[in-house]
């Protein structure tokens, strides 16, 4: 019964491994219409704060003939829309519509005692236009705040007192204002309103008078400010998301999400899926990038944006700083301007790149009739990878675990598809490249064990036991029984380089089958916009190299638990010690640099900017540095080496990353396909590179110092 039971599992493994080629292959046409989407929006918009080139005319001696010069500028510089916020008293103040005055000053401006305990916000409006167009808007907000107000004039001019201190008047948001909005488009320049929900509660009619309004001035996407989308607080008592959300779509009008916030604007993907995915992803340079950054650096994070993250959006932001040594106001609108329309610069650099300015469409995301039973397959073939990750180390359970899977699977669908799909796209994703270097490792068992070799006439066995005697360790040595030392059939070097490099390109395949579970599953528009990510990524980091050093400690042949406690328990010596310094580097440098926060070093940038410009697109530096070299020379020095497989494992990184780099989502699946490939040929390169070094080194050593050589091989 048990031989039986030995016999159904191997074939269960080797259809396991049918299934996971069949879902490779079904996730293929499922990558194929990811691309054709991915190229369906091309054209790319710049947005300028118009609130920050209104501060920097304040600064300045004429401040109304600053604001028309530098819009014409940054026109023609190839700025196309202008961002305009919900207004306030202290906007409106700069902007020069009107003057707020305390009490105090108030009494002041009129020669006049302050009025005994009171402490009111006094109005003024700048002008007849000013008190017809500004007026409507202010009395509005004060109206919505139930405050108390009555008119008053001084010297010609018209205005309010406001039964309110100014503390709290400055923070009441009122409408647009109606004079910026008419200037900006009179300049045929686009609208980019920014909406926030600090007006409530959530007002259905005055939103519809508001969105008409907007759409008067071709306004066809809202961006918005703050940590909510408009209608957000009163969701679960109005539904006010679902009622703006329809009048979005009445006017036509979509969304745009900014990338990177510390947290995801409340609200947001439901709106977004309310409005069927009319969204736009927008990259925002801060105010310090746009003063201190030189043009050549923005163009390439703007073409870098664009290529590899599926930004559609530029957001420009404009500072003023005072400059002590020239003892003068210095402000960024020319540098950026500068930046825009320079030959080589931000719009020809990305316009060269089929990235022309206009106003971005979303991308078409419909899905095909077949799509589903697609992803089901592949589901199915995410489920037998990690079958035969479990498989490989609790042998005989591959029938059972993969049934569980299966229906476990099926069950968590009902329940949430998106957490099924994401987990099944994280331990397949984990399970390819471990059971890649699994494979590697039981390839250079099997060359290391089992073989003869003859030395100076006498008949050494390698990992065989004498007749009679009990089973020896498998790799070491011995004569009439005894222990005599670990060795290796002699290969030559060139036989040694090819069985290595098969090696390498076969754990390469292997664990790149986990690269279309990943495609193949989160198959949604929704990834792509980051309006949801891949959770559990972090694991991928370090979960198969942990996963491949307990493969080679408790169940590959050359380590056994025996050996690692001699090893534990062996004095520490300047070469473990250098050793352990070696892989702390590494350690500390491969952490630092996974996630978004890592930091590059000066020498990584260069070697980066080099290849982005030569190639158009960069590998990932872990792959090609950390990862593949380390890997192929570990392959080549196992058939001699038993240290090697320190190489191995380090070389792990190289195939986790390579699967990782399709993991994110928002990167075009092309672009991931040429990095990987790119990754892979100047690994390759470096790693032949690595082997000559070794070569020269070894053939030195031996003559030199044959001590070292059998240190290692012992």
């Amino acid at each position: 019964m048990f031989l039986r039971w030995q016999q159904w599992n191997r074939r269960a493994r080797f259809a396991l491994w049918i299934i996971a080629i069949i879902g490779v292959a079904a996730a293929l046409p499922l990558g194929a219409v990811r691309m054709e989407m991915e190229k369906s929006s091309k054209q790319v918009e710049y947005v300028f704060d118009y609130r920050d080139i209104i501060e920097v005319a304040e600064r300045q001696a004429r401040p109304q003939q600053f604001l028309t010069e530098k819009l014409e500028m940054l026109k023609e510089a190839g700025v196309t829309t202008m961002a305009v916020y919900e207004s306030s008293l202290k906007d409106l103040q700069i902007s020069g519509r009107l003057t707020f005055y305390s009490s105090r000053d108030a009494a002041l401006l009129q020669s006049k005692f302050e009025p005994v305990g009171q402490n009111f916000t006094y109005i003024l409006f700048n002008g007849p236009k000013e008190e017809e167009m500004i007026g409507p808007i202010v009395r509005e907000a004060l109206d919505r705040s139930e405050a108390v107000y009555s008119n008053w004039s001084y010297g010609g001019r018209n205005g309010l007192v406001v039964e309110m201190p100014i503390a709290e008047a400055v923070m009441k948001t009122m409408d647009f204002d109606p004079i910026s909005l008419e200037t900006i488009h009179n300049a045929g320049i686009q609208i980019l309103p920014r909406l926030s929900d600090r007006i409530k509660p959530y007002d259905q009619q005055a939103t519809d008078a508001m969105l008409a309004k907007l759409k008067e001035y071709d306004v066809d996407r809202v961006l918005f400010d703050g940590d909510k989308v408009k209608g957000a607080s009163d969701q679960a008592m109005d539904n006010s998301l679902y009622q703006f959300g329809e009048l979005l779509k009445k006017y036509d009008m979509g969304v745009a999400t900014i990338e990177n916030l510390k947290k995801p604007q409340q609200g947001i993907n439901k709106l977004a899926y309310i409005t069927n995915y009319n969204v736009v992803r927008l990259y925002s340079l801060s105010e310090n990038d746009g003063m201190t950054m030189t043009p050549e650096a923005i163009a390439d994070r703007f073409l870098l944006a664009a290529k590899d993250r599926n930004i559609r959006m530029f957001f420009l932001n404009g500072t003023a700083q005072s400059n002590t040594d020239k003892a003068k106001v210095v402000h960024s609108l020319d540098r950026i301007a500068e930046a825009m329309s320079e030959e080589g610069g931000i719009v020809d650099k990305l316009s060269d790149a089929g990235f022309t300015p206009g106003k971005p469409k979303p991308f078409d995301h419909e899905q095909p009739s077949w799509n589903k039973p697609l992803r089901a397959i592949v589901a199915a073939a995410a489920v037998a990878l990690i079958t035969l990750l479990i498989g490989a180390f609790i042998p005989g359970v591959y029938i059972p675990v993969y049934a569980i899977g299966l229906v476990g699977s099926a069950g968590l669908y009902k329940l949430n598809s998106s957490l099924m799909e994401q987990g099944l796209a994280l331990g397949a994703s984990i399970a390819a490249p471990t059971l890649a270097l699994i494979w590697v490792m039981n390839r250079i068992y099997s060359r290391t064990v089992g073989e003869r070799r003859v030395i100076g006439g006498t008949n050494w066995s390698v990992g065989r036991s004498q007749q009679g005697q009990t089973p020896q360790q498998p790799g070491a040595v011995y004569e009439n029984g005894n222990r005599m030392k670990w060795i290796f059939p002699a290969i030559s070097t060139g036989r040694r380089f090819g069985l290595a490099l098969n090696w390498f390109i076969v754990a390469t395949l292997i664990s790149l089958m986990g690269a279309p579970m990943i495609f193949g599953l989160l198959n949604n528009i929704t990834y792509n916009l980051v309006l949801e990510q891949f959770r559990g990524v972090s694991v991928l980091h370090l979960a198969p190299i942990i996963l491949v050093a307990i493969y080679v400690f408790f169940y590959n042949g050359q380590t056994s638990i025996g050996k690692l406690r001699k090893l534990l328990s062996q004095p520490i010596t300047l070469t473990w010690i250098i050793v352990a310094g070696v892989i702390g580097i590494i350690g500390f440098y491969y952490l630092s640099r996974t996630g978004n926060g890592g930091q590059a070093p000066a020498i990584e940038l260069l070697i980066r900017g080099w290849l982005e410009n030569t190639f158009g697109v960069r590998p990932r530096f872990k792959e090609f540095m950390l990862g593949h070299p380390p890997l192929l020379l570990g392959l080549f020095l196992a058939l001699r080496y038993r240290a090697a497989w320190l190489l191995v494992i380090i070389g792990s990184i190289g195939q986790l990353t390579m699967v990782d780099t399709f993991a994110h989502l928002h990167t075009p699946l092309h672009i991931s396909m040429i990095r990987v490939a790119l990754g892979l040929g100047t690994g390759i390169i470096i790693g032949c590179i690595l082997i000559l070094a070794w070569q020269i080194v070894e053939g030195a050593i031996r003559k030199w110092a044959p001590a070292i050589i059998r240190k290692f091989v012992e």
